[in-house]
């Protein structure tokens, strides 16, 4: 059993590359007033990043469910 096995459909890997930048942008205007804040969403954007790129959801691998 593959350890991160693809659990979402194109539909939420759209939705979370379009979360994962927002954080990366948001993580880039916060820079200059708070980088401990800036940092820890740069942390959440790759994070999210990495589950859309393998289309895997952390929550949904846990047994909650999501919409998308």
């Amino acid at each position: 059993m593959p350890l991160f096995r693809a659990n979402i459909d194109k539909k939420g890997r759209l939705i979370r590359a379009a979360g994962a930048v927002a954080l990366a942008v948001a993580a880039a205007a916060l820079w200059p007033e708070s980088r401990v804040l800036a940092a820890a969403l740069g942390l959440a954007a790759l994070f999210v990043g990495f589950e859309a790129s393998r289309g895997w959801c952390a929550l949904r691998a846990c047994g909650l469910k999501t919409k998308f």
